[in-house]
Protein backbone atom coordinates (compact mmCIF):
# COMPACT_ATOMS: atom_id res chain seq x y z
CA UNK A 1 0.00 0.00 0.00
CA UNK A 2 1.52 3.30 -0.80
CA UNK A 3 1.08 5.55 1.97
CA UNK A 4 2.15 9.14 2.39
CA UNK A 5 2.60 11.41 5.32
CA UNK A 6 2.98 15.20 5.29
CA UNK A 7 4.93 15.33 8.34
CA UNK A 8 7.08 17.30 11.27
CA UNK A 9 9.52 15.49 13.02
CA UNK A 10 9.01 17.52 16.43
CA UNK A 11 5.35 16.83 16.46
CA UNK A 12 4.50 14.07 18.97
CA UNK A 13 1.24 13.46 17.52
CA UNK A 14 3.08 13.39 13.89
CA UNK A 15 5.47 10.59 15.48
CA UNK A 16 2.58 8.82 16.53
CA UNK A 17 1.01 8.79 13.28
CA UNK A 18 4.33 7.48 12.01
CA UNK A 19 4.31 4.84 14.11
CA UNK A 20 0.70 3.65 13.67
CA UNK A 21 1.63 3.30 10.12
CA UNK A 22 5.11 1.59 10.08
CA UNK A 23 2.97 -1.15 13.19
CA UNK A 24 0.93 -2.01 9.94
CA UNK A 25 3.49 -2.86 8.50
CA UNK A 26 3.72 0.28 5.70
CA UNK A 27 6.77 2.44 5.04
CA UNK A 28 5.35 5.71 4.09
CA UNK A 29 7.08 8.39 1.68
CA UNK A 30 7.77 10.92 4.54
CA UNK A 31 6.82 14.62 3.49
CA UNK A 32 8.99 16.70 5.41
CA UNK A 33 6.35 19.65 4.82
CA UNK A 34 8.55 22.29 6.31
CA UNK A 35 11.49 21.50 4.13
CA UNK A 36 9.15 20.31 1.15
CA UNK A 37 5.72 22.68 1.25
CA UNK A 38 2.80 21.52 -0.75
CA UNK A 39 1.56 23.58 -3.59
CA UNK A 40 -1.29 25.90 -3.54
CA UNK A 41 -3.07 23.11 -6.09
CA UNK A 42 -2.05 20.16 -4.12
CA UNK A 43 -3.08 22.20 -0.70
CA UNK A 44 -6.76 22.57 -2.35
CA UNK A 45 -7.14 18.88 -3.56
CA UNK A 46 -6.15 17.77 0.03
CA UNK A 47 -8.36 19.66 1.48
CA UNK A 48 -10.83 18.52 -0.48
CA UNK A 49 -9.75 15.09 -0.90
CA UNK A 50 -10.09 15.51 3.00
CA UNK A 51 -13.74 16.72 2.67
CA UNK A 52 -12.95 19.61 5.14
CA UNK A 53 -12.47 23.26 4.19
CA UNK A 54 -8.93 24.64 4.05
CA UNK A 55 -9.53 26.60 6.98
CA UNK A 56 -9.73 23.44 8.53
CA UNK A 57 -6.17 22.41 7.50
CA UNK A 58 -4.46 25.94 9.61
CA UNK A 59 -2.78 25.42 12.84
CA UNK A 60 -4.50 28.29 14.91
CA UNK A 61 -2.25 27.12 17.81
CA UNK A 62 0.85 28.90 15.89
CA UNK A 63 1.66 32.70 17.16
CA UNK A 64 1.48 33.43 12.91
CA UNK A 65 -2.07 32.52 13.18
CA UNK A 66 -3.03 35.30 15.46
CA UNK A 67 0.00 37.91 13.67
CA UNK A 68 -1.53 37.30 10.79
CA UNK A 69 -5.13 38.00 11.63
CA UNK A 70 -6.15 34.32 10.16
CA UNK A 71 -8.69 33.99 12.79
CA UNK A 72 -10.88 36.05 10.21
CA UNK A 73 -13.38 34.06 8.90
CA UNK A 74 -14.03 36.40 5.87
CA UNK A 75 -10.61 35.56 4.83
CA UNK A 76 -10.87 34.01 1.13
CA UNK A 77 -8.91 30.39 0.59
CA UNK A 78 -6.73 32.42 -1.68
CA UNK A 79 -5.41 34.75 1.45
CA UNK A 80 -5.22 31.27 3.76
CA UNK A 81 -3.05 29.67 0.92
CA UNK A 82 -1.03 33.29 0.54
CA UNK A 83 -0.24 32.61 4.60
CA UNK A 84 0.61 28.84 4.58
CA UNK A 85 2.89 29.49 1.65
CA UNK A 86 4.91 32.18 3.08
CA UNK A 87 4.66 29.89 6.45
CA UNK A 88 4.18 26.23 6.08
CA UNK A 89 4.28 26.01 9.90
CA UNK A 90 0.69 26.69 9.65
CA UNK A 91 -0.24 23.56 7.99
CA UNK A 92 -2.07 21.27 10.61
CA UNK A 93 -0.56 18.12 10.41
CA UNK A 94 -0.11 15.09 10.32
CA UNK A 95 -1.85 14.29 6.46
CA UNK A 96 -1.81 10.91 5.32
CA UNK A 97 -2.83 9.77 1.80
CA UNK A 98 -3.60 6.72 1.31
CA UNK A 99 -6.16 4.70 -1.31
CA UNK A 100 -8.65 4.66 0.83
CA UNK A 101 -8.73 8.16 1.44
CA UNK A 102 -6.91 11.32 2.80
CA UNK A 103 -7.16 12.26 6.63
CA UNK A 104 -6.10 15.04 9.06
CA UNK A 105 -4.73 12.90 11.27
CA UNK A 106 -5.64 14.16 14.71
CA UNK A 107 -5.58 12.28 17.09
CA UNK A 108 -2.77 10.23 15.76
CA UNK A 109 -5.44 7.57 15.89
CA UNK A 110 -7.31 8.17 13.01
CA UNK A 111 -4.62 6.90 10.75
CA UNK A 112 -5.67 3.42 11.06
CA UNK A 113 -9.13 3.56 9.17
CA UNK A 114 -6.55 4.41 6.57
CA UNK A 115 -4.37 1.61 7.09
CA UNK A 116 -4.08 -2.33 6.57
CA UNK A 117 -4.71 -4.02 10.14
CA UNK A 118 -2.14 -3.05 12.92
CA UNK A 119 0.65 -6.10 13.21
CA UNK A 120 0.95 -5.69 16.93
CA UNK A 121 0.83 -3.54 20.22
CA UNK A 122 1.26 0.19 20.19
CA UNK A 123 1.54 2.88 22.52
CA UNK A 124 1.71 6.55 21.97
CA UNK A 125 4.84 8.41 23.24
CA UNK A 126 2.83 9.14 26.28
CA UNK A 127 2.03 5.51 26.81
CA UNK A 128 -1.21 5.44 26.12
CA UNK A 129 -1.88 1.72 24.77
CA UNK A 130 -3.90 2.28 21.29
CA UNK A 131 -3.54 -0.72 20.03
CA UNK A 132 -3.55 -4.03 21.63
CA UNK A 133 -1.17 -7.45 20.94
CA UNK A 134 -3.51 -8.50 18.29
CA UNK A 135 -3.56 -5.62 16.32
CA UNK A 136 -7.21 -4.50 17.53
CA UNK A 137 -7.87 -0.90 18.38
CA UNK A 138 -8.38 -0.27 22.48
CA UNK A 139 -11.38 1.34 23.19
CA UNK A 140 -11.15 5.09 24.95
CA UNK A 141 -11.68 5.08 28.70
Amino acid sequence: MDVILYHNPRCGTSRNTLGLIRNSGVEPHIIEYLKTPPSRVLLRQLAARTGMPLRALLRDKEPIFRELGLKDKTLSDDALLDAIEAHPILLNRPIVVTPKGVKLCRPSELVIELLPPQQGEFFKEDGKRIVDEHGRRVASA
